[in-house]
């Protein structure tokens, strides 16, 4: 009931999903960039419904303590410590190993702040357990959210980054430090 309504308001509010739903992958990582608004979690809920594809979500941990943390559970949500020095990587990894499908959101810049750099876990995430990323990007101006065909990572770690902010530079709207430095080849 909830995703009809999700599904519901996407298309009242006037929005539409331009690319493909890649509905033929059993397993895939979403990268939801660039984070500036506290509208692109409801928004990521609004699209996740308007495709129809079941995407659980990482989100920093305190979403998820009492009296609310209910709410982000069910909503998908998987708690993620930032303040531990320990290794999601290969926890996340294992995760993907073990199930037939899964299909994971990640806002990969972890805040709403401007940032030089995105934080490397999603990437190599993606490539440790060998699937492929789908990158989303809000076009609030225009109303439309923006999938990318799916991509695999390389060996060429800089080129991968590249090809992920030459895909966000294309996205209307405020751009973002860490979209410039890796296209001038900073990082």
């Amino acid at each position: 009931m909830f995703n009809i309504f999700c599904h519901f308001l996407f298309k009242v509010l006037g929005w539409q999903v331009v690319g493909n739903h890649p509905t033929h992958l059993t397993k895939s990582m979403f990268i939801v960039a660039p984070h500036w608004r506290w509208t692109d979690f409801p928004l990521g809920l609004m699209t996740r419904a308007a495709v129809g594809m079941k995407i659980g979500y990482m989100g920093k941990a305190e979403l998820f303590k009492p009296p609310f943390g209910w709410f982000f559970y069910g909503l998908g949500g998987t708690p993620v410590d930032r303040s531990k020095n320990h290794n999601l990587v290969d926890a996340v990894v294992k995760v993907f190993d073990e199930k037939k499908s899964l299909y994971i959101g990640i806002a990969p810049e972890g805040t709403r702040k401007d940032v030089d750099k995105l934080k490397t876990g999603f990437y190599f995430m993606a490539k440790e357990a060998k699937i492929p990323m789908v990158l989303v990007g809000f076009d609030y101006p225009n109303k439309k959210v923006h999938l990318s065909d799916p991509i695999f990572t390389t060996e060429n770690t800089k080129e991968d980054f590249k090809q992920i902010a030459l895909f966000f530079n294309e996205i209307p709207g405020k751009k973002k430090t860490w979209i410039n430095n890796y296209l001038e080849g900073e990082i």
